[in-house]
């Protein structure tokens, strides 16, 4: 019998609002430079502003959009219903389907992220085990929302400032909402510069799970224990040990030592027949015992 379809990795509307959101997210970015670029300052004529050291100097040409004010202001408001929109269909989508549960932060999470930086500053030699996300995507993704949401607020707050005054007042007034604003862009836009770099030096085959739903287990970042631009040739097998150290395990000093599956068990580094390492691990909840 043939094998079953493997499950995308993805759910297609994950996917789709995904794209949906590079576009939107490029062109509200790019056109509201473009609006910066009409008043390249956050003090009110004749003031002063203190947190812009480049007060008065335009963005350069080639980062924006919309060719004039007018243009500019037609994209960027069009793409703000589009991202709003998008966003809720995304976040409806994860709660009604469940995915919820990848993203929301768990306690342990601190301390996930904190193993990962030390993977990453190879401190920590093996990849920390992990779920669908590690501790530090799962952070970023759930971050994503929120500060998406705080766009649309700074941006409601300098389109109608005296209509939905309130919403300006609770930023500060005009000049600080149109100024955090700007700052809720650049973290968006750092984040995805940051993400979008990740995905090609770490997991690229991450492209095509967001694209077809593909994704091969085998060659994730934890199989290969994978760094920016570093990463094993041959895929690691990790297998929880629930029970305590069993006699062929005697003397090895810890969890992580590297052992055959079949035939000789006691040969360390040995590979299975797909030309993986096995690698046999404590399970975290023998922890303490």
């Amino acid at each position: 019998m043939a094998d079953p379809k493997p499950k995308p990795r993805h759910h297609w509307i994950v996917r789709a609002t995904h794209w949906v959101n590079v576009v939107a997210l490029t062109i509200m970015a790019a056109s509201g430079l473009r609006i910066f670029n009409a008043y390249p300052k956050f003090a009110r004529r004749g003031e002063s502003f203190c947190c812009w050291p480049w007060e008065g100097t335009p963005i350069p040409a080639w980062l924006t959009f919309g060719g004039w004010l007018a243009g500019a202001r037609t994209w960027h408001f069009a793409m703000m219903w589009v991202l709003a929109l998008n966003g809720l269909v995304y976040l409806g989508f994860v709660y009604l389907h469940g995915e919820w549960r990848d993203l929301v932060p768990r306690r342990r999470d601190p301390r996930d992220a904190w193993e990962m930086v030390r993977f990453y500053l190879f401190v920590r030699a093996d990849h920390p085990r992990q779920g669908k996300h590690n501790a530090l995507q799962k952070g970023v993704y759930f971050a994503f929302p929120i500060i998406g949401a705080l766009a649309v607020l700074t941006g409601l707050a300098i389109w109608k400032p005296v209509s939905l005054g309130w919403i300006t007042s609770l930023f500060g007034g005009y000049a600080w909402a149109r100024y955090w604003h700007f700052v809720v862009m650049l973290t968006l836009v750092a984040m995805s510069v940051a993400h979008v770099f990740m995905v090609f030096a770490v997991d690229p085959q991450s492209l095509r799970s967001m694209t077809t739903g593909g994704y091969d287990e085998s060659r994730s970042p934890e199989a290969l224990d994978a760094r920016p631009f570093h990463r094993r040739r041959d895929p690691v097998m990790k297998i929880s040990r629930p029970a305590p150290p069993s006699p062929v395990m005697a003397g090895s000093g810890g969890e992580g030592r590297e052992m055959e599956i079949a035939g000789d068990r006691s040969e360390p580094g040995a590979r299975d027949a797909d030309g993986a390492t096995a690698v046999i691990e404590d399970d975290p909840r023998e922890e303490g015992r």
